[in-house]
């Protein structure tokens, strides 16, 4: 991880993945949804991601690296969720030392924060 042009620090590949590679997962506390949502409150950087409608997990005091994929509108991963883990699939080939993005979707932002990824297209907010 190193400082991302994106936010704070972000993931870079070490080497080439192709596309559709499984990249990584990563762990976490698991939290029921409404206890998600009150720290989602409670920090300014929030690490969390919902897994179903009752349960989310909290990166926040995780040490993978990839609880620093940043956000981008135009990714080069996919978050992938499935029996309660967190999972990172490229979306396309991505190069030594280009940084890991995904696409946050609907965050508890609710279009409230800038996006500042400067991709083409980019939404403009999170």
């Amino acid at each position: 991880m190193h400082p991302s042009p994106i936010d704070g620090l972000g993931v870079y590949a070490a080497e080439r993945v192709p596309r559709a590679m499984k990249i990584g997962e990563i762990r976490g506390e698991s939290i029921s949804v409404a206890e998600a949502r009150i720290r989602a409150t409670r920090t300014e950087r929030v690490m969390i991601v919902e897994l179903s409608a009752r349960r989310a997990v909290d990166f926040g005091s995780s040490s993978d690296p990839m609880r620093y994929t940043n956000h981008s509108c135009r990714p080069n991963a996919e978050l992938v969720t499935a029996n309660g883990r967190v999972e990172f699939y490229a979306l396309r080939a991505i190069e030594p030392g280009e940084e890991i993005t995904v696409d946050y979707g609907e965050t508890h932002h609710e279009g409230r924060l800038a996006c500042r990824c400067g991709a083409p297209g980019c939404r403009g907010a999170l």
